[in-house]
């Protein structure tokens, strides 16, 4: 298929080239951050509005809501270009309520949407095996499948209304993030004691407690490489959705405002570019204590 793809960051970039890797023509936008790798292998067109004519599926990876609203109605956006029977698919993580409204205004160009949210990092755009959370009908999900599996392994069509993948998008970095937190205590406990973190983190590992974010950012905690994977301002924006779709259905998220708030705490200390494995680092502050000094 031609695949116009919008969003050519640490996620996109990944996910671009595996669709391209898979024999699809590749369509992007230009741009001066463009880089060679993706200009090498892409037919590169002036502006969404460009591609969406010339694309039979247009998947969007941009980073919140207003970002998805400009690509898709701003000037030269792709809603300019679409016609009757296309695809757009936004992989983006944005809210819910607005998603809805977005799918709408696409389809009454005659175009499916699938809003299509992805959880698993960079390491997981790199590897193709991120989880793939989709929304809206059956007949778009299976037209684009196999896009999805040349992305992801875990794929799941949450439901055929537009909103639900944004909405399990918004409950999966609710689990993250608690997650983090949660690893950041037991880490931060334990080298306050006097234990080995590196060592606590191993037999963790065999237990209960086993996850991949105790694998993955449980060892950037003790290793201290905070470089992006998943920045916290990203992170903050999703829980920032989650607390304001809590709001609005009379859900209470307690420990989830908490976690934004150590989320802050980071970004007011000039942390909001670190990994949202960072976190532990405002918990090392209240502890004045550091994880490991390595």
């Amino acid at each position: 298929m031609k695949i116009g793809f919008i969003g050519l960051g640490i996620m996109g970039h990944p996910m671009a080239l595996h669709l391209k890797s898979a024999g699809h023509t590749l369509l992007v936008p230009d741009r001066a951050s463009l880089k060679e790798e993706i200009r090498a292998q892409a037919e590169v067109l002036p502006d969404p509005a460009a591609i969406a004519a010339a694309a039979e599926v247009i998947i969007l990876m941009v980073p919140d809501t207003p970002d998805v609203e400009a690509v898709l109605f701003g000037p030269k956006g792709v809603a300019e270009g679409l016609s009757p029977g296309k695809l757009v698919i936004d992989m983006s993580s944005i809210s819910p309520t607005a998603t809805k409204d977005f799918a709408r205004r696409v389809n009454e160009k005659g175009c499916d949407y699938l809003d299509a949210p992805v959880s698993g990092g960079e390491v997981g755009a790199r590897q193709a095996s991120l989880t793939i959370m989709v929304g809206g009908p059956q007949a778009a999900f299976d037209r684009a499948l196999p896009l999805f599996q040349a992305m992801g392994k875990n794929i799941t069509l949450v439901g055929e209304a537009n909103g639900a993948g944004q909405t399990c998008k918004v409950a999966n970095q609710i689990v993250v993030a608690l997650t983090i937190e949660a690893v950041g205590e037991a880490l931060v406990f334990a080298s306050k004691a006097g234990a080995d973190p590196a060592k606590v983190r191993q037999a963790l590992m065999g237990g209960l407690a086993t996850s991949r974010i105790l694998e993955l950012h449980g060892e950037r905690m003790i290793k201290r490489t905070f470089e992006p994977g998943f920045r916290i301002a990203l992170h903050q924006k999703d829980l920032n959705l989650a607390l304001q779709s809590a709001k609005e259905l009379g859900v209470a998220l307690p420990n989830t405002a908490s976690t934004q708030q150590l989320f802050s705490a980071c970004a007011a200390a000039g942390g909001g570019q670190w990994d949202h494995s960072g976190l532990v680092q405002a918990l090392e502050m209240l502890a004045a204590h550091k994880v490991s000094g390595s």
